[in-house]
């Protein structure tokens, strides 16, 4: 007996209660090494506040080594797109992306749950993300 063809709204309908926010997940990976990444890296953080200013960054890092110290240039970036092709055409407008330094995967996902605290003091202006 084969699995059954489950589809995108089998699971909208079986969590219709969440928040269900479309979401496009970039994963990112050097070509040729560490250089490249490190010449394009100021660039590339230019791109991605540029990406966050205009609302279309939801979050974005880099992946370090299983020691949580080292970094073999491995990053995530999560936007908001229209569509998958969209997200691609946004992903390879980066410039890590455009320059060759790092080749890029999408994947469509869908946010249903979590949570963060902001928490902001209005004294100081400072504030906290947990």
């Amino acid at each position: 007996m084969s699995e059954p063809k489950i589809t995108k709204q089998d699971v909208l309908n079986a969590s219709s209660e969440m928040l269900n926010k479309d979401l496009y997940v970039v994963f990112t990976k050097p070509i040729n090494g560490m250089i490249p990444v490190m010449e394009n890296l100021e660039d590339h953080l230019k791109f991605q506040v540029s990406l966050e200013k205009q609302g279309i960054m939801f979050g974005a890092g880099p992946f370090w080594e299983d020691n949580e110290i080292d970094w073999n240039g491995e990053g995530m970036v999560i936007i908001r797109a229209n569509s998958v092709n969209h997200a691609k055409e946004i992903a390879s407008s980066d410039p890590m992306h455009k320059s060759g330094a790092r080749s890029f995967t999408v994947r469509p996902w869908l946010l249903n749950e979590g949570n963060i605290e902001i928490s902001l003091d209005y004294s100081t202006g400072k504030f906290k993300v947990k």
